[in-house]
Order: structure tokens, then C-alpha cells, then sequence
């Protein structure tokens, strides 16, 4: 490996190392807590050092934002292709995104501003890829009824704002046992798809 080639491979770990102690932070001791200074004594570096890597916290929470998205992203894909029909991969694809932001509290939570301010960013290329696979699924639930765009996109807004608010009850300490959550969140998303067939 040529000196090039192992700057470079330094310069990513440490990017890493960053982004990694900037996620432990936030889950022993919540998003308010993140600071430059904090991340820099984490991983014994000065805090100077970090801003070589990123040119302040916010860039450092879009790029973690970023990464929410694409483990996200990857989620719902892999539980669209885990079923062959449309309403069960719609069922799946939300049940799969309820699953991430409780088993990736942190990451949903900057997503989306739960319990602490977002980054302003969740028109990421990942977000908009989710987006996306769900419409094309809510299309195909909907064929028969040839629905424009506005219609799928609202059929999709009525999904995320009440699976999200669902979510965001919860993360903020206010919601019901578990086994109430999952009767709720799949009679939802039952009852909206059987709404996109009539």
C-alpha cells in the first residue's frame, strides 16, 4: 500500500472514530450533551484535530443523520423483499421502520427531531429512496385505480404520520405496553391499506 493509499485509509478512520464516539456520547448521555470538546476527549484527540474532519457539530450530525438513513433505507428494502405481496410488503416496510426507531433511538431521534432538534436534513438521498420504495409499493396496491401522484404521496403521509406519531408517543416516555403498540400499529397500517383498495 502506497503512503497515499494509508493517509487516506487514517483520514477515514478517523472520521469514523469521530462519528462512533459522537453516537456513544449521545446514547449515555442524550443529543443536548454532543459537543466538539466531548467528542475530542472521548477518543483523545484536541478538539482542533476534529475540526480537520468536520467544520463544526452540525456537519458531524448530518453525516450520523446520513448514516440513520442508509441503515434505515436498508431495513424497509430488505423487508419489501422479504414478501411477495404488495400489502404485505407495505405491512412489513412499516413494521420494519416502527423496529428501527426503537432498536436505533438515537438515530431516529436526530432524524426526526424526537425529543431534540434535527439537523434540518431529512431530504436525504436515502430518506427520498424510502420515500420513494413506498409509493411504489402504495401504487401498486392502488393499480386499479390509476392514482395520480398527490394521491400516493398522501396515502404515504397518512401511513408516516401515524406510524411517526405513534413512534414519537413512545420515544418521549408517553405511550402503552408493548403488546398495545404492536395491536395499534398493525391495525393502522392494516386498516390504511385496506383503504387504498376501495
Amino acid at each position: 500500500m502506497g503512503s497515499k493509499e494509508r493517509i487516506q485509509r487514517l483520514k477515514d478512520e478517523n472520521r469514523i472514530n469521530i462519528l462512533d464516539a459522537s453516537l456513544e456520547i449521545v446514547k449515555e448521555e442524550g443529543w443536548q450533551a454532543l459537543s466538539m470538546r466531548k467528542i475530542a476527549d472521548k477518543i483523545e484527540y484536541t478538539a482542533p484535530m476534529i475540526y480537520e474532519y468536520f467544520a463544526n457539530k452540525e456537519a458531524i450530525l448530518l453525516e450520523l443523520s446520513r448514516r440513520g438513513n442508509m441503515l434505515l433505507l436498508r431495513r424497509m428494502r430488505e423487508a419489501k423483499d422479504s414478501r411477495s405481496k404488495p400489502e404485505k410488503q407495505l405491512e412489513a416496510m412499516w413494521l420494519a421502520y416502527w423496529d428501527f426507531a426503537f432498536e436505533e433511538r438515537e438515530f431516529y431521534q436526530l432524524m426526526f427531531g424526537v425529543g431534540t432538534s434535527c439537523c434540518a436534513l431529512n431530504k436525504s438521498k436515502e430518506g427520498e429512496e424510502a420515500f420513494r420504495m413506498v409509493c411504489s409499493v402504495i401504487r401498486e396496491v392502488m393499480k386499479g385505480q390509476d392514482p395520480s401522484d398527490e394521491e400516493v404521496c398522501r396515502k404515504y403521509y397518512t401511513f408516516w404520520s401515524i406510524i411517526h406519531g405513534l413512534i414519537s408517543i413512545n420515544l418521549v416516555n408517553r405511550g402503552v405496553c408493548d403488546k398495545d403498540n404492536q395491536h395499534i400499529l398493525t391495525e393502522a397500517i392494516r386498516g390504511i391499506t385496506l383503504s387504498l383498495k376501495s
